[in-house]
């Protein structure tokens, strides 16, 4: 392709056009020789100077893309960049983002072929023009445009605070519409940073993190976002970026006096709070800075000084709900404490224990079920005696988190108090009165993850305490399986459901229609953890909203029984205990006149080989035929995840109980199963 098409691909107005542009750019580049590298800087030196203000913003980047591409050539004039270099400066100011990123990108690309004297040069303008930004333009020296599409959204965001919302339309506006020029300034900063390198270390001043410190408390999120990937970056210059003579002196005479460590402790404070931020996009450019201000440290020696600080906001992101933040957090866990991670908790326990209770009454949920597993964590894996002192208080912001509105806060709760319950009975004893009640209302959640995670922590309850916590929750399975002769035979998953017909074949629960739900509310993304994250009563709802509970149906209660009675089945002393209740758990089974019985048998069928293997053939073959109906019916059930439990059963059972045993034993009972028994072992399962 030729210069001329290369050139008009480069400023077309389709993005795919700029993008095959480029990469033809860069391939006439590795081919050319220096008369071809003369007219193609002579060509876009013409672009450069043949601009107007009608010219399109698509031909302005894209002139400033291919620029850059050119003058980081070996065989590059300096009078190309010169004048790329005035060009780029006055593009900064630019009424179009994308163009003004590409100016930033383009001083980068400059410092890195120049030197730190293009940083100096512009670092005025630069500085000035974050300094200038930090504060939005009133309204009134906006334009007509602006100023309309702004009073709309303010009109939208005041309707969450006059219901009540916990914040101001003006407060949430700022914290989440853009902020102009500033988030470019930032980039600019940061590409000039990330081009100079470790010469940029002389430049590491006071008045520099002031400005950028500026914009880590800033009030919009994506100012904090892009101001935390700057300090990315200029925590990151302190280590060499290539193999030259001239970096490694530089880095070499950082080794006893580090502007990063000199700074440390202003850093590491800023840092902390990143790492503690409620938007999900903060607290991952904060990560990123953390492992880079980390692993630039000289010596571990200087690491430990900020580990009271920055490690209990590291351990706990390792547990955080964004999928991003979490990963890095734990790679980042990795590399900086390598095969120590125990030690270094335990060296900062009052640290870590104080950060924990703190965050367990934090105004996200997602940050309360975080810390919740992080004080489980700190009982398990811990030494017991580093943790023993501290029991008391992990234990009173546990209580606190399991009577929390949010589902997945109960659960991570009720799974940690299993655990410190397990670790420490003694300690834990006097809480007993207060966390049975709390343990059996999530043995009887409507969420079944929850009822699951109430049976684990009961398990550890009954390991703990011996016979005498093994008799209540005996009782209390009894209690459970008998109640389901109360399930009202047309109950459905939702008690409060319309009488009439469906539309469409969907019935709609009552709550569903409730206008006042639905209208005028303030909408956020699912990855931002808004005000609608706050704790108990305060939350108003949202996409991730928890807060909604009703009454627990009498199926549901059993169905959290017999994972109850899965877990204990573990216990060898209690195995005898366990198969005189599988009768009455058989006989539960046969009630299918309710809507969710297939859910029920979906349990049972995946449970009953479990309780099989642990309490043994002795007290399980007695009772194995009190389920066959059952699990027979289950196997030719529409509902595919139960049949496919039950198939599951049946093979598990017969690689048990050996094929042909079990193959008598169904035979014995009902000759009719017989040809659905030989289908199953033939076909696989869903």
């Amino acid at each position: 392709m030729s210069t001329e098409a290369t050139l008009q691909l480069l400023c077309g107005e389709k993005k795919l056009d700029r993008d095959r542009g480029l990469g033809e750019l860069q391939r006439l580049m590795d081919e050319c020789d220096p008369p071809g590298l003369e007219r193609l800087e002579t060509a876009l030196t013409s672009l450069l100077h043949g601009q107007d203000s009608q010219t399109s913003w698509e031909t302005r980047q894209g002139v400033l893309l291919g620029s850059k591409v050119v003058v980081m050539h070996e065989w590059g004039s300096e009078t190309f960049a010169t004048q790329l270099r005035l060009y780029a400066l006055h593009s900064l100011n630019d009424d179009e983002a994308r163009v003004r990123i590409a100016a930033g990108e383009v001083l980068g690309a400059l410092c890195k072929r120049c030197g730190t004297e293009v940083y100096q040069s512009a670092c005025e303008l630069i500085h000035d023009g974050v300094r200038n930004n930090l504060e939005r333009i009133p309204l009134s020296e906006r334009s007509e445009g602006e100023r309309e599409n702004t009073h709309i959204l303010m009109e939208k965001l005041a309707v969450q605070h006059e219901q009540g919302g916990s914040a101001t339309a003006e407060q949430i506006f700022h914290d989440t519409a853009g902020w102009k020029n500033l988030e470019t300034w930032m980039k600019c900063l940061e590409s000039v940073i990330n081009g100079c390198g470790p010469h940029f270390v002389p430049f590491i001043t006071q008045d520099l993190l002031d400005l950028i410190f500026q914009t880590l408390t800033h009030t919009n999120r994506f100012v904090r976002e892009t101001g935390y990937y700057v300090m990315s970056s200029l925590v990151s210059c302190t280590s060499p970026q290539d193999n030259g003579d001239d970096a490694m002196e530089s880095c070499s005479e950082l080794t006893d006096e580090s502007p990063v460590l000199h700074y440390g402790d202003q850093v590491a404070q800023h840092l902390a709070e990143g790492l503690a931020d409620n938007w999900s996009q903060v607290r991952m450019a904060s990560s990123v800075a953390t492992r880079k201000f980390l692993l630039n440290l000289p010596n571990c020696e200087s690491r430990e000084k900020f580990f009271p600080l920055l490690l209990p906001r590291m351990c706990l992101n390792r547990y955080y709900v964004a999928e991003g933040v979490r990963t890095y957090s734990q790679h980042t866990w990795r590399q900086v404490t390598g095969e120590q991670g125990k030690l270094f908790v335990e060296a900062n326990m009052p640290n870590m224990v104080d950060y924990y209770i703190e965050q367990t009454d934090a105004n996200n949920h997602a940050v309360r079920e975080a810390s919740c597993a992080c004080i489980a964590e700190l009982g398990s894996k811990l030494n017991k005696e580093v943790v023993r002192p501290f029991v008391g208080r992990l234990l009173a912001a546990l209580l606190e988190c399991f009577s929390d509105d949010s589902w997945p806060v109960r659960d991570a709760a009720c799974v940690a108090c299993g655990n410190f319950v397990n670790c420490f009975p003694e300690e834990s004893r006097p809480s007993m009165e207060k966390l049975y009640p709390l343990f059996f209302a999530n043995l009887a959640d409507n969420i079944p993850s929850v009822r699951q995670g109430a049976a684990v922590a009961l398990l550890n309850v009954a390991k703990a305490y011996g016979e005498e916590a093994s008799n209540l929750l005996m009782d209390k399975i009894k209690e459970g399986v008998s109640g389901l002769e109360t399930q009202t035979a047309t109950s459905e998953k939702y008690g409060d459901l319309e009488k009439g017909p469906a539309t469409f074949s969907v019935a709609k629960r009552l709550r569903d229609n409730d206008i006042e739900l639905h209208s005028d509310k303030q909408m956020y993304s699912c990855g931002s953890l808004a005000p609608k994250m706050g704790r108990g009563s305060k939350r108003e709802g949202g996409c991730m909203d928890h807060k909604f509970r009703r009454p627990s149906e009498p199926w549901e209660v059993c169905e959290g029984c017999i994972q109850l009675l899965s877990e204990l089945s573990s216990i060898q002393s209690l195995s005898a205990s366990v198969g005189t209740l599988l009768p009455s758990v058989a006989e539960a089974t046969r009630n299918q006149t309710y809507a969710q019985h297939v859910h029920l048998l979906e349990t049972v069928c995946k449970q009953l080989p479990v309780i099989a293997k642990n309490i043994g053939k002795r007290y399980f073959k007695p009772n194995l035929e009190r389920f066959l109906d059952s699990i027979f019916y289950a196997l030719s059930c529409d509902n595919a995840l139960t049949s496919s439990a039950a198939s599951l059963c049946l093979i598990e059972l017969g690689k048990y109980l050996g094929p042909n045993i079990l193959k008598g034993r169904v035979e014995q009972y009902n000759p009719n199963y017989i040809n659905k028994l030989l289908a199953n072992q033939c076909g696989a399962p869903l």
